[in-house]
């Protein structure tokens, strides 16, 4: 995470599907993104397959605050989504998340 000059938030980060699991995890991605993009002091919340990497995503996400970010992550739905996304990814979320 990276706090711009504006006091922006600005979070990248990496996941790479399990072996099979392809098409489920760019599923479970292009669901999660529509609901994260209405969380209070979200501005750009987008994800992506990276090209010529099949089942690799990176998720580009800008909050107004640390605080917006956070409200994020604790957002009741989040206790739901990451096991879902555990299952699905190799790795943990903290091993992907970057600083820009």
């Amino acid at each position: 995470m990276t706090t711009t000059s504006n006091h922006y938030v600005i979070a990248l980060c990496e996941a790479q599907a399990k072996s099979g699991k392809e098409a489920s995890m760019k599923a479970f991605m292009t669901a999660a993104v529509t609901t994260s993009r209405y969380d209070a002091g979200n501005i750009d919340y987008e994800a992506h397959q990276v090209e010529g990497q099949p089942g690799a995503f990176v998720i580009f996400e800008r909050r107004e605050s640390r605080e917006a970010l956070e409200g994020h992550l604790q957002a009741p739905r989040m206790q739901d989504l990451v096991p879902k996304l555990l299952e699905l990814m190799d790795g943990s979320v903290e091993d992907g998340i970057r600083s820009l």
